[in-house]
């Protein structure tokens, strides 16, 4: 048994090498990005026109739009707010389909002008902030999944129309005139306040103006009840090119105040979504990598180890790395060391040309320069080189030891 020291090693790698290594995560990052592209692709068309009465897709309102035109209900549709408040009146009905994407100053706004106008107002599915400001006195929360529901109350409107898809929201009002319809978990997802001489309706859900639902149980008879009870109909859709309905004059209000809304407000939840996912697989990689070799084992060192075995195992590792000049290096470096003190050069000497070659050329009375090639030439080109390297080698140290 030999006492042996593991000594670090490093050899560049090829490009084969390089190549060999990533082409994996390579494949699996184009597999990524495709499915990726696909997905949105698939995406993009399914929500094309949302809620949009001139949109004939799965989930535009096309449908519920001609309808209401038959039954003498104009409809116009508006995209912003100036344009939604200036035709508002006591024969409108305004169906804000996005309230969540007004900016808390215009739904303040919004809520002033229909207050005014003594008509209808509905708004698709409300969450929380939005209903504290345009309906003061009414919470929501989450309903859960749309599914068909009974309406449970006295509305008329509700009552003719029967079970109705509804879900999203639900909302309980405090010391309001309301009607509650529709309900989930006891609490309505159809809310009907009335706010002086005018009304609110909150609709939890708005699939039930989808072309692909409206069909659906009484869909199509609630949403002409709701929609068509004025004889005209403002069909607002609220988006982000909507200077007036998402954007504070530059950071302020028009009569100077200050937006509130923080920069994280602004991020569109889909990126923190992403980034809080991307975040959590960082760390589950970190642990994994970490704990794939197995936990940590204490041993005593230098490790008692078999000379043949460290041999074999550096000679495995020169060749992966195809370094055949640091297996010569070695080869050449251990048989100057061996040879030396047979021919009276010491070990500080050993490894110099100068005082070796001579002294070995002198013992094997060689005149020759095949010593000095031997000993301290150039690295083998291939495998088959330093084999022959390696042979003559010992030939040359038992060439010393004999003579």
């Amino acid at each position: 048994m030999t006492e042996v020291t593991a000594a670090p090693t490093a050899a560049a790698l090829t490009p084969h090498q390089i190549w060999v290594r990533v082409r994996g995560l390579l494949l699996a990052l184009l597999v990524l990005v495709v499915a990726g592209i696909a997905l949105a692709t698939v995406r993009s068309g399914d929500q094309h026109g949302r809620l949009d009465p001139r949109s004939a897709d799965r989930y535009g309102s096309r449908a519920v739009a001609e309808l209401l035109k038959e039954r003498g209900v104009s409809v116009d549709v508006v995209t912003t707010l100036d344009d939604a408040t200036a035709k508002l009146g006591p024969d409108t009905t305004l169906l804000v389909t996005s309230p969540n994407l007004l900016a808390p100053r215009r739904q303040s706004e919004l809520r002033a002008a229909t207050d005014n106008a003594a008509g209808r107002t509905v708004l698709l599915a409300p969450g929380p902030p939005s209903v504290r400001a345009l309906v003061p006195g009414v919470t929501a929360e989450s309903a859960g999944p749309v599914a068909p529901r009974a309406p449970e109350c006295s509305l008329p409107a509700a009552r003719s129309a029967g079970d109705v898809e509804t879900g999203g929201f639900r909302y309980t009002s405090y010391g309001l005139d309301t009607a509650g319809c529709f309900p989930s978990g006891g609490l309505p997802t159809v809310l009907l306040v009335e706010q002086g001489a005018g009304e609110t309706v909150l609709l939890g859900s708005p699939d039930l103006l989808h072309n692909d639902r409206i069909a659906n149980q009484g869909n199509a008879s609630l949403a002409l009840q709701l929609l068509g009870s004025r004889p005209h109909l403002i069909w607002y859709l609220p988006s982000l090119a909507d200077s007036s309905a998402t954007a504070e004059d530059g950071g302020t209000g028009g009569d100077g105040t200050s937006d509130d809304r923080s920069f994280a407000d602004l991020i569109p939840r889909g990126w923190l979504w992403g980034t809080l996912q991307l975040a959590l697989a960082a760390v589950l990689a970190a642990i994994w990598r970490a704990r794939r070799l197995g936990p940590l084992v204490t041993e005593r060192l230098p490790v008692a180890i078999r000379a043949s075995e460290s041999t074999e195992g550096r000679a495995r590792l020169y060749r992966k790395a195809n370094a055949r000049d640091r297996a010569a290096d070695s080869l050449r470096s251990a048989t100057r060391t061996r040879i030396a003190p047979l021919i009276g050069v010491s070990s500080r000497d050993a490894h110099s040309p100068s005082t070796l070659v001579p002294a070995v050329s002198t013992r094997l009375n060689s005149t020759d320069d095949s010593v000095q090639t031997l000993l301290f030439g150039p690295a083998p080109s291939d495998d088959a080189a330093l084999v022959q390297l390696a042979d003559q080698l010992d030939t040359l140290e038992r060439e010393v030891r004999t003579s």
